[in-house]
């Protein structure tokens, strides 16, 4: 018998998932998990790809283009347990919330988005695809690999970051740039005998600092920022002078910048503050790669850019989305905004051009931290509204 469609449903559902550790890579167990559910609120064409992506289908009633649901399967660390009020895999509700790592990024919207899907049954003039994805957090391997594969052909995509019930409708791409410092090593009794990659540290930082404050600004998605967020130090021994020196920049831009011309400017503006440095020393610019494996036995080498991406506020489709949907405490439309964070929608719509927007329950300042948690109000609320919303979105393609 077919599981019934209710919000206690749906929240049992995203406790399991909580409970089920899913760093990118591991996303195994909970696709799954994930299967199951959707077998056993009856969808049809129930599958993995072989990245891992799980993808099952509410069949339409007519010929409408299909819409499609989209959460990502893994999250980020959880950190040491101790700082968390609440285990971060326990799933527990307290007042008034749905707690640990994953209610709101994003294993809850995750399964209010599958049990949306499953309401639709019967009603939808077009096929309601449901397609979790991996990998999300390192990039967007498996939207970038779903959209390619052109395995489902969507006429609009949903994306259920956590929105606070607003239709987020873009966000800035994020790229990780390396400015790798090579000097000589040496024994570190001897300073004399090496070039320390170290010293050149304070100078790199000077100049990221300085073409922060010079970036460009859009009016809808605010400003590009970058940051020096990691380095790295090679050798590790704390006995070593060492030769390189790796400092990582977490670089918010634009949609109209990729990751060449993200690498040119970092270069540019090195060489403009810097020169030519002292014999010894070298500095590279690169984008950051990264050896990525799925839980499906495959392996890719590749950068960690996620592009970005924004919807005309004035489109049909955003209009639409935000007429349906409404404002939880107001009246009239949803309010209609950007992300701060990027997500797989820069892929579905700033690579493939898909008219995506976003819309789920949550508040962006819990998302990648130890208080992460889901207001259980809202979240019935988004429930409710969901299959709206992909009516409504169909009835706009149409």
């Amino acid at each position: 018998m077919a599981r019934e469609v209710t919000f206690d449903n749906t929240l049992a559902f995203a406790q399991d998932l909580i409970r089920i550790p899913s760093p990118s890579g591991q996303e195994g167990e909970v696709a799954a998990r994930i299967l199951s559910e959707m077998e056993s609120l009856g969808f049809s064409g129930i599958r993995t790809d072989e990245v891992g992506n799980v993808i099952g289908v509410v069949p339409g009633a007519g010929t409408a283009p299909p819409v499609l649901l989209n959460s990502h399967m893994d999250v980020v660390a959880e950190g040491d347990h101790k700082e968390w009020a609440y285990p971060p895999f326990a799933a527990e509700i307290a007042d008034g919330y749905l707690h640990g790592r994953g209610a709101m990024d994003i294993k809850g919207p995750l399964a209010i988005q599958t049990y949306a899907a499953a309401a639709l049954a019967g009603r939808a003039p077009g096929d309601v695809i449901v397609a979790h994805t991996v990998f999300e957090e390192r990039g967007g391997l498996g939207m970038k690999y779903l959209m390619e594969s052109g395995t489902v052909t969507p006429g609009a995509v949903v994306i259920g970051e956590a929105t606070h019930g607003d239709i987020c409708i873009g966000h800035r791409g994020r790229g990780e740039i390396e400015v790798v410092i090579r000097g000589v090593a040496g024994h570190a009794s001897a300073p004399d005998r090496a070039s320390n990659a170290l010293d050149l540290v304070p100078g790199v930082l000077d100049v990221v600092a300085e073409f922060a404050r010079g970036q460009s600004e859009d009016p809808v998605l605010g400003a590009s920022t970058i940051v020096a967020t990691g380095l790295d130090v090679l050798p590790e021994s704390r006995n070593v002078i060492p030769d390189e020196v790796t400092v990582v920049l977490d670089w918010r831009v634009l949609p109209d910048i990729g990751t060449e011309t993200m690498t040119e400017r970092v270069r540019e503006a090195l060489d403009a503050r810097l020169g030519t440095v002292n014999e010894g020393f070298a500095i590279d610019v690169c984008v950051a790669m990264e050896s990525q494996a799925t839980y499906t036995g495959l392996t890719h080498e590749r950068d960690l850019f996620t592009p970005g991406f924004l919807m005309d506020p004035s489109d049909p489709l955003v209009r639409a989305a935000a007429s349906v949907v409404g404002q939880r405490l107001g009246e009239g439309p949803a309010v209609v905004r950007p992300w701060t964070f990027a997500t797989d929608g820069g892929w579905s719509h700033g690579i493939f051009g898909i008219p995506t927007v976003g819309f789920a329950p949550g508040e962006e300042r819990f998302a990648h931290t130890n208080r992460e948690r889901l207001e259980l109000d809202e979240a019935q609320w988004v429930f409710e509204r969901y299959p709206d919303l992909v009516l409504g979105l169909q009835e706009a393609l149409i």
